[in-house]
Order: C-alpha cells, then sequence, then structure tokens
C-alpha cells in the first residue's frame, strides 16, 4: 500500500525507522516529541519493533485524533501512565518492568522471574497469558482511526514463529495483537495469535527493518532512531551485563544485516558507474536515492545501560524523554539543512566492511 500524500511545499519529507528497546522507548519518545515540534519535517512512514511499534501507533493515532499536537499529547500520556503504573506497583514496576527484557534483579519479582524463566515456560508460570499492556495499548489507542490512517504509513514488525522469518504488518492489518506479537518476549509471554499463527517479538528479526522504508514510494531520507549501541569500549564481565550485552549483539543484528546489504548494493551501483537510468529494477533507483540519517542517545544513552533499560519508574522515563528531545534537537541543529539532499551516515564506510578491515 502506497499512500498519496500532497506536503507543504516549505515541509522535508522524511521515514523513521524506530528501534525497540524496552523503556529506552521512552528516548525515542522524546525524539518523536522534538520532531513533531518541528513543523518544517514532514513524517511520511514509519518502521518499528517491539518499542518502537507501540511509539510508532501512538503517533498514527494523534495525528488522527488532532494532528501534531495530538500526537505529542498521545505519547506523553501514554509513557506517563507507563511510568505511573509501575510507581503504583511495590514490586519496582512488576510485570511492566519486565515487559523490557527481564526483571531488575534487586526486585522482589525480579528475582522470582529471572528464576521462574530459566526453568518454566510462560505457558507454565502464566497460564492465563496475564499481559498488562494490553489493557494500556486498547485504551490509549483508536485502531480503527490507525487502520484508516491516511497520514503516515506503518510498518510493525514481528517475528513469525514456526518459520523464523520476520512478518511486516501495514496498517490495514493493525491492532492490539499486532503490537503485543512486536514486542512478544517468548521467555515471559506466550506467543500472540494472529490468524492462528503464533508471532514473537519483532526486535529478533527486524528492529527496526528498513526495507518497507525503500520498498515503498515514501520519502527518500530515512532516520533511523537507534537506542540499542552497537559497539561498547568494554568487554562485560559481570554476569548481568555479559546478558545484557547479549541483548544488544541479538537485537541489533538483523538491522546491521540489512544495512551492510544495502551498503552492498550502494556500493555496486557506485563503483559499476552506469547512469541509475539504465537499471530496469525500480529497487536499484531507490537503493540509489536513498539518504540514510541516524539519530541515537550517545555516550549517555549507552552508559546508562542495562538498568534504565529495564526501568519503568517516572524519573527514569522523563530522564530519558529529555536525553531524547536534546538529542532530536541537536541533530537538528546540525543536520536539517542536509535532508532532501545528502546522506549524513555512510553506509558505504561504516557497513560494508571496509571500515572493519582498517580497525583488524
Amino acid at each position: 500500500m502506497s499512500l498519496t500524500r500532497q506536503p507543504s511545499r516549505r515541509r522535508k519529507r522524511i521515514d523513521l525507522a524506530l528501534q525497540g528497546g524496552g523503556a529506552h522507548g521512552a528516548f525515542t519518545w522524546g525524539v518523536l516529541d522534538r520532531l513533531l515540534e518541528d513543523d518544517r519535517l514532514e513524517i511520511s512512514a514509519i518502521s518499528g519493533s517491539s518499542a518502537g511499534a507501540m511509539n510508532a501507533v501512538l503517533l498514527a493515532a494523534g495525528l488522527m485524533a488532532g494532528g501534531r499536537r495530538e500526537a505529542r499529547e498521545m505519547l506523553r500520556t501514554f509513557w506517563v501512565g507507563m511510568g505511573a503504573s509501575a510507581q503504583l506497583n511495590p514490586l519496582n514496576g512488576g510485570l511492566f518492568g519486565t515487559l523490557f527484557g527481564s526483571a531488575t534483579s534487586w526486585s522482589p519479582l525480579g528475582q522470582y522471574l529471572d528464576l521462574a524463566t530459566r526453568v518454566l515456560s510462560p505457558y507454565q508460570f502464566n497460564p492465563l497469558n496475564l499481559n498488562p499492556l494490553r489493557r494500556m495499548i486498547a485504551e490509549a489507542v483508536d485502531f480503527d482511526a490507525v487502520r484508516r490512517c491516511d497520514r503516515i504509513e506503518l510498518f510493525i514488525g514481528a517475528t513469525h514463529v514456526r518459520s523464523g522469518r520476520l512478518r511486516v504488518f501495514r496498517n490495514p492489518e493493525l491492532s492490539v495483537d499486532v503490537v503485543l506479537a512486536s514486542t512478544c518476549l517468548p521467555m515471559l509471554f506466550q506467543a500472540v495469535e494472529i490468524d492462528g499463527e503464533a508471532y514473537w517479538d519483532g526486535g529478533y528479526m527486524g528492529n527496526p527493518t528498513l526495507l518497507p522504508l525503500i520498498d515503498e514510494d515514501t520519502a527518500n531520507d530515512v532516520l533511523l532512531v537507534q537506542v540499542n549501541p552497537i559497539e561498547r569500549d568494554e568487554v562485560p564481565t559481570r554476569a548481568p551485563e555479559i546478558l545484557a550485552r547479549i541483548d544488544e549483539i541479538t537485537f541489533n543484528g538483523s538491522l546491521i544485516r540489512e544495512m551492510r546489504t544495502i551498503a552492498l548494493l550502494k556500493r555496486l551501483l557506485r563503483d559499476e558507474g552506469r547512469p541509475i537510468e539504465r537499471y530496469r529494477e525500480p529497487l536499484f533507483q531507490r537503493v540509489h536515492d536513498l539518504r540514510l540519517h541516524r539519530l541515537d542517545g550517545g555516550a549517555e544513552l549507552a552508559q546508562a545501560g542495562d538498568s534504565s533499560r529495564l526501568s519503568t519508574d517516572p524519573a527514569t522515563l522523563r530522564r530519558l524523554h529529555h536525553l531524547g528531545s536534546a538529542a532530536a534537537a541537536a541533530w537538528l541543529a546540525h543536520n536539517f539543512s542536509h535532508i532532501g539532499r545528502r546522506s549524513t551516515l555512510d553506509l558505504v564506510r561504516e557497513f560494508s566492511g571496509e571500515s572493519w578491515h582498517h580497525r583488524l
């Protein structure tokens, strides 16, 4: 599906690719809050998985309900509600904290779940398949409005359990179950069934996937909002740090593979030197025209580590929102003029393998 839009001439069109990363989705909330505040931009499409999927549907629902201001308010209401639910829970967030990876090791419930998930499946320790996120999403999002949304295209990823492949759900298919599937961590929650098929967290196979943004006729500029650091300066030595780093590598793996594929195609097109018009495959034209940008939390978000990724207390979420908003403001100040002109992320250098050879 490709939506027909007539953007304002003074606005620059951009697509967003939103990573999932637990409570660090509040960093993305801050980024979106700042981008929506800037009338010079029009967001054409969003690809998202896990927390990125939640932010995407909230933004789309808000746009349909009342435009940019309502989208910002809807995001704020959801994340503030997430923090309030954790604050009211004497077990440091309860299941809300576990939605984002695993419970904090210092909470009573966290210690129980850490042990339980080593010997029991969610079909055993959570036979009723309780998921508090279902109610929060259902109350926050008008999915009828999202399904008929003509303001923005959404691509929500979930991992098909039987095949291990990524399924991308689009606007007409979106529902509470689709978002729950995209956020479903299989050691904590039972697989989400959609049309008789079981799905797990989309981050395993696309965190997020960039391919729909390239394949569809949306914007040529794609901004990746990255919350999981690709590199770490130090090798982890403590068990929690090792597990956290394994999660980061796992949930970055699919993104890196896509980046390398795109980088390889760009490099081949560059090295061949043929006019792009000579290629009959439209995908080559879109890859050639793709301008990629990246926004992340830098050292501050990376140093926050696993503790903030798993924490949904209000102070942490506010801090992550502030960090995301500040990062977006800085990115716009340095890079807005490049949107529509050139990439600010050199895919060929960073992901084609050249840089790895130099480092080794």
